[in-house]
């Protein structure tokens, strides 16, 4: 009877130290495949220059800027007795090293000043989509989020990385 025992408790002891490596193998398995793919993630972050919105969504955000903006921030986006210029040196050095979805919000949340929130999440990437085209930023394929969290991952360069210097 205490052979049985010893010879069980071994067999126990012996267990725990493989499954105790097996299951640390796993879990170092994740955390690496965690860290390339959020250092891949990292290593490919998004700029105004790379054609962030659509012509078409920058043609629908114009109708709506002329509606909803043009009162206080004028026509040609220069600002106004109240509101500042949403185009020019002055815009690029409130927003530049910032993101996209920082001036998202601000539209979002602040925007028009007499009725704040009253635009849908679409109309205010289409709005801005209108801001970045007056600012001459490229155009792409694909229409700019309505996501906050997507639009994040946007930097606001105020000037092509090429032409830093």
């Amino acid at each position: 009877m205490q052979e049985n025992f010893t010879q069980r408790r071994k067999v126990r002891t012996e267990n725990k130290p493989r499954f105790f490596f097996a299951t640390f193998a796993s879990l170092r398995e994740i955390c690496f495949f965690i860290a390339l793919f959020g250092t891949l993630y990292a290593q490919a972050p998004r700029s105004l220059w790379d054609g962030v919105y659509t012509q078409e969504q920058a043609q629908r955000g114009a109708a709506l800027y002329s509606d909803a903006c043009a009162s206080c921030h004028g026509t040609a986006l220069t600002g106004g007795e109240s509101a500042p210029p949403l185009a020019g040196g002055e815009f690029f050095s409130n927003w530049n090293g910032l993101t996209v979805g920082d001036l998202f919000e601000r539209i979002r949340v602040t925007m028009p000043a007499d009725r704040p929130g009253r635009l849908t999440r679409e109309q205010d990437a289409d709005i801005l989509a209108h801001i970045l085209n007056v600012n001459r930023f490229p155009t792409g394929k694909t229409e700019l989020e309505h996501q906050t969290e997507a639009l994040k991952q946007i930097r606001f360069d105020a000037y092509r990385p090429d032409q830093k210097n």
